[in-house]
Order: C-alpha cells, then structure tokens, then sequence
C-alpha cells in the first residue's frame, strides 16, 4: 500500500502504538506520526514512543484488581505495551512498574523493526485524509485540538493531571526512612518516610499555605478524582492524606516499633534503582515551593529533586455523543479515536483503546463489521462505556470491576472479584479466537 493510502496514526502515545502494532503486525501500511522531539510538550522530557510522563506505575498485577485483570486481557491480545513493560519491570511489590527509558525505547525499537509502519517525527495540526485514528493524548497541541473541534462540532473538553516529583535514592536519610512492602504486599520495594502526628499536622499545614504555580489558561480546572494534586486533597480536612495515600497500613517504624501517624512513600523509577518518585505526590506547587515543603518529609531533609512535580492540561472529547462502538465518529466513520482523548484513564486504559481502534481500522478495511470484547471483559466494559449514548455528564473512567456487566448470583466480595476476573479471561480468549477465525 503507498502512502497515500496508508493508515494515519496522529501521535506516537500509548494508544498510538497499540494501534500501530497492531495494523503493522496485519501487514497494513500505517504512518505514525509523533512531533516529538522536535515539538515538546510541557510534560515529556524524551524523543521516545510511548513515554510516560506521570507515574512509572502501571498500578497492580493481581488478578483481584481490574486493573491487573486489563492486563492479562491485553496480554491475551498480543500487546506491545505489554511486552515493553515486562521486558523494562522494576521492584514495585505488587504492583507492575517500569523503568521509562527502556519500555519507551523497547517500543520504540519493536515498531521500527516492522516494515509496514512508517514512523513521522512531524506535528499534525489538520485531521488529514483516508483512514485515521486519532491519538494525540492528554497534550494534543493548540492547533490539532482546534481541529479536532472543528471536526467534531462539539469542542473537546479538560480536566488536568499532575506529575509527582522523583528524587535521587542517594539523598534519601535511610536513618530515618526505611524499606518495606506497600499494603503489605511483595518485598521490601518502598522507602517509607515515617511522619508523627506533630511532623504530619505541621507538613499539612506548610502544604495548604505553599504558593502554587499560577493557572493562568487553566483557571478553572477540573481534576480527575485519582490524579488529585496532593495540596488539593490536603485541603479537604487534615487526615485526608493520612487516611489516603499516606494511609501506613501495616507499617513499622523500626526506630519506635510503633506504626506511624503517615508514611510519604517513595517507589523506584528507574532499573538501577537509583531514582524513586513520591507516591501520591502529584502536584501544582511553586517548584521552589516542592523543595521547601517535600524537603518537611522526614528522610528528605536533603532531598535531591531529579525532578519536580508539575500540572498539565489533558483534552478529551466527549465519546458517547461523537463515538461508535468501534470508536470512530459517528458522523465521519473513516476517523477512529483512541487513548486518554476518547475520556478512558490511566495509561493501560490507554493502551487497550488503542488496540480496540487498531483492531476497529483492520475490520473495517477487511469489509467486515465491528468486532468488540463483552462487557464481560474489562477492555470492553471501558469501550462501552466511553461510547455508550446515554451517559450525559461524561467523566473519563478508569479500569474497575463496576464497569464490568454484573454476576448473577450474589457472592462474597472476594468471591464475587474472582469470579469475574476468571470469567473476563475466558471470554477475552473466546474474542481473541473469533477475530483470529473469522
């Protein structure tokens, strides 16, 4: 297939790379385009396919979570995503984390190697023609997002995300900090920084007083209930943080023997351990402000920042008035969307809408009719309910077991959480087999 006739990809995020890979490994000829490096964005640091900009974390690998059940569905489907974040996994107890620069270079690398995918370092600022799936992420430029309104007739909407800061293991007083599991869970993966109830209520204080850095465009933001900046939820009463993500379940101070009023924890972010992001910590503070505020934490006193927490814009249009099942417009079917645009949250969120447009795109070039997982499977259960017509205050979504069609029978919550796990497992292979024979 020449170019002209050749699918377009707009951005080279998560979903783009799904969707890519996906149409790649068919055989159809697919231009990525991705502007980075050239143009950057206030949040990426990297030239790489698919960074991740906020967390290292792709949250839990357990079975007893939706979030770990998305990933064994995905991995079920052949995901590059995947099998990036395997080949790039760092200590994280249960859950799954990465080491950024080798699962961006690791999918960078695997869509090079294919020969039908054609990769563009080039901004798009127009929807282009022939097959299309848009993928321009939370950071969709001025230009593409103006176009993207003016195609839809709806205008996009946002909310806003926030980076946490990471610091340098190095810095980290392990006099006063000490290792241990998350929840309880795996090894001993996190530095905690244990807080008293005097040094927490003081940090909380220092917290809501700091300067923060001045919305400007952003003066109204609307943030997604799990990516709060930490300053925001301290605002809802003292012990919200306490209660939250700095909740220390089943935690020891090992200089008291004593469970901690809160414990600041910090997870790895790199292979070689030498970097660790603040769990929880996203933030819109001053930057000076995170050094002298953070620096309260016990442990962190001379915290060395690699880097600071920051806001930035995420875009979404509003899918269940514009989308089809098979996420393409309505109005205009040659366009699919995909990724965080289409209102689905979180980065394997991302991911997996994109393999759902990817596989959309191949069906519809084959001349035969959508094809979607059940809602018994997390994968369809979110294309479901990012397309589904009757919802009117569309909020972005992320993977939980409340999107999931319901038991029958009513079972313990534990009982209820495996059976549905179990069953989205073997319904996501029965899809796989349907597509792969049909």
């Amino acid at each position: 297939m020449s170019d002209d006739k050749a699918v377009t990809i707009i951005g080279g995020g998560l979903a783009g790379c799904e969707a890519a890979w996906k149409l790649g490994k068919a055989g159809i000829a697919v231009r990525l385009f991705e502007m980075r490096p050239s143009s950057m964005t206030p949040a990426h640091k990297t030239g790489l396919l698919a960074e991740l900009v906020c967390s290292n974390s792709l949250k839990s690998d357990s079975l007893d979570n939706a979030s770990g059940v998305l990933k064994a569905e995905m991995e079920a489907l052949d995901s590059i995503v995947m099998k990036a974040a395997r080949a790039s996994r760092v200590p994280a107890g249960g859950a799954l984390a990465v080491d950024r620069e080798r699962f961006g270079g690791h999918i960078t690398d695997s869509l090079e190697s294919l020969e039908a995918v054609k990769i563009e370092r080039e901004e798009i600022k127009s929807i282009p023609g022939g097959v299309v799936v848009v993928a321009s992420g939370p950071l969709t430029s001025d230009a593409l997002a103006e176009a993207i309104s003016n195609l839809t007739g709806a205008g996009s909407l946002a909310f806003y995300d926030a980076i946490a800061p990471i610091v340098t293991a190095e810095s980290v007083d392990m006099s006063v900090a000490f290792r241990a599991s998350r929840y309880g869970k795996g090894g001993d993966d996190y530095i905690n920084c244990p807080m008293d109830r005097r040094e927490y209520e003081g940090f909380i204080t220092a917290l809501i007083e700091a300067r923060r850095t001045p919305l400007r465009e952003f003066e109204d933001p609307r943030y997604f209930e799990g990516c709060l900046p930490v300053e925001t939820m301290a605002e809802r009463g003292v012990d919200t943080l306490a209660h939250g993500p700095l909740k220390p379940v089943g935690l020891t101070d090992p200089r008291t023997g004593l469970r901690p009023h809160a414990v600041v924890q910090l997870r790895q972010d790199d292979a070689a351990g030498g970097l660790y992001n603040m769990v929880g910590f996203q933030t819109r503070l001053a930057w000076p402000e995170q050094e002298r505020v953070f620096r309260m934490i016990p442990g962190l006193e001379r915290a060395e920042f690699a880097r600071l927490g920051s806001v930035h814009r995420n875009s979404y249009i509003n899918s269940p008035k514009l989308l089809s099942a098979d996420l393409s417009l309505r109005e205009l079917p040659r366009v699919f969307f995909a990724g965080q645009i289409t209102g689905v949250e979180g980065y394997l969120e991302s991911a997996a809408s994109g393999m759902m447009a990817g596989l959309g795109v191949i069906r519809r070039l084959q001349g035969k009719a959508p094809k979607l997982p059940p809602r018994t499977t997390v994968m369809g259960a979110l294309m479901a309910y990012v397309t589904d017509r009757s919802i009117i205050n569309f909020q972005p979504m992320n993977a939980n077991f409340g999107v999931l069609e319901p038991l029958s029978e009513r079972l313990r919550k534990k009982d209820r959480k495996e059976r549905m796990a179990r069953r989205a497992l073997d319904e996501i292979k029965r899809f796989r087999d349907e597509i792969e024979t049909d």
